[in-house]
This record gives structure tokens, sequence and C-alpha cells, in this order.
């Protein structure tokens, strides 16, 4: 059922960040699908069996009871949905800003570059957050290296200029 939820939440955030990136441009969904990965990464992490944000009480789960029955299951799973939104427009957004920084002549070469970049940092984000969690004997501290990255990539692609690209 999240499953299916969560490409329902995908689609729909796919097409609204393509509306807005038609609007306002791939770099500002870029950074609008960043901060919504940044908010729903500490309201994970502020997700405890017995609350959620921090400080909001919450029955926990009951043994043996139906699954995602309590609150913080509940919110946790919310939260699922709420990355849904952002990761498609960030994932596109990402694309439609290659399109407008490479030179017309170079854009399968830039492409290239981009797809092997991927494959070749995808062990990064797994790997480290592994070392953190085993070094600190906790899951939530492993988690919050997404923080790190999310927060890393938005200061980097601030530094990007695409409002010298040309709108192809």
């Amino acid at each position: 059922m999240f499953g299916i939820l969560l490409v329902i939440t995908a689609t729909i955030g796919a097409w609204v960040g393509g509306k807005l990136d038609d609007r306002v441009g791939p770099k500002r969904v870029m950074h609008g699908s960043l901060v919504i990965l940044l908010i729903a990464t500490a309201a994970i992490l502020s997700t405890g069996r017995d609350h959620i944000l921090f400080v909001v009480p919450a029955a926990p789960p009951v043994s043996g009871g139906a699954l995602f029955a309590s609150t913080p299951e509940r919110f946790f799973i919310a939260i699922g949905l709420f990355i849904g939104l952002a990761a498609g427009p960030l994932q596109a957004a990402a694309r439609t800003l290659l399109v407008r920084l490479a030179p017309a002549d170079r854009i399968t070469q830039f492409f290239g570059l981009f797809a092997l970049s991927g494959k070749v940092t995808s062990f990064a984000g797994p790997l480290l957050v592994g070392i953190v969690t085993t070094g600190f004997a906790s899951q939530r501290a492993g988690m919050a290296v997404l923080v790190v990255f999310f927060a890393v990539g938005a200061l980097v692609l601030s530094r990007v200029n695409a409002g010298s690209a040309a709108r192809r």
C-alpha cells in the first residue's frame, strides 16, 4: 500500500515540479526540493516510538497490533510520501538544468558525464550512513548524514550560475 501511495505522490510531485520548472526554472525547483528533503529528514529524525517532532507525545505501537496503527508510524509514512513529492522534481529539474547549461554541441558528453558521476558516487551515501550508524551505534545518527548531503547539495547548487544559461 505504501508503495502505491508513494508512486502517486511522486507522480503528483513530478507533474507540479514540471510546471514549476517551466515557470521559475530548474535551479529554484531543485532548491525547493532540497528544502523539502531537509525538512522531511529533520521530521524523520525527530520521530521516536513515543513522540513526534521531538516533543509531541504519542502512544507507542502496540505489540502485536496492526501495522502503522500508532501516530509515530503514521507520521513516518506521511513524511515518506512528502519525500515522494520532492524526489521526482529534483531529478527532473537536474536534467533540465543540465540541458540549459551544457553547450549544444556537447550535450551528449555532458549527459554521459552526468550519468557516470551518479554511478561512481552512488556508493558514498550508503557507505557514509553505514559508517556513521556503526560508529555511533545509532540509526538516527546515520540518517543525519542525509541532512549534511542535502545541505551541501543546496550550497553547491547555489554557486551554479543558471541565470546565464540560454533557455533552449
